[in-house]
């Protein structure tokens, strides 16, 4: 636990709305226009933005999505297990991590508009990754999931999305 504060506390993380800490690294001076990246966006965003973005065991990120894709990065730590349901109700588990043998990849896109969440793989210990949106992140495109209602819209996927709601 004291490797998990002393890394929130160097790289100077924040509680996370979702679940983990983070902070933004990173914001593009540039912004596009909704005119340039479509209707549904409400004002200007920023090319891209880069968070440090940190899970402990026992903890998780709740199922949201976001309008943009978000690129994921493993930087230290166990792996990440990431649980997504696309947009056309597809299941998937992903595990984001250095270790090739067990399948883990060390970098992977979450398309926009697909609900996910995630967690670490192993006990008392933790995951440190980075996350890239572009356009950039905005907290107008961010929705945390209603339990009842992606319960409504995937029966099918009860269990992990019960183990993965606030």
């Amino acid at each position: 636990m004291s490797e998990i504060i002393t890394i929130i506390d160097k790289l100077k993380l924040q509680p996370h709305p979702e679940g983990g800490y983070y902070r933004e690294t990173y914001r593009s001076k540039g912004t596009i226009s909704p005119e340039c990246i479509g209707n549904n966006y409400d004002g200007d965003r920023n090319f891209s933005t880069c968070i440090y973005y940190l899970l402990a065991s026992g903890s998780f990120s709740a199922f949201h999505r976001i309008k943009q894709d978000e690129g994921w990065h493993f930087y230290d730590g166990s792996p990440v297990e990431l649980h997504l349901i696309t947009e056309t109700g597809e299941y998937l588990n992903i595990a984001l991590g250095r270790n090739f043998d067990m399948d883990e990849t060390p970098q992977f896109i979450i398309p926009g508009g697909t609900w996910f969440a995630a967690a670490v793989k192993g006990d008392d210990t933790y995951s440190l990754v980075g996350c890239t949106v572009a356009p950039g992140f905005d907290f107008r495109d961010f929705e945390m999931a209603q339990p009842g209602i992606l319960l409504q819209n995937y029966p099918s996927y009860k269990t992990i999305i019960e183990k993965f709601c606030r």
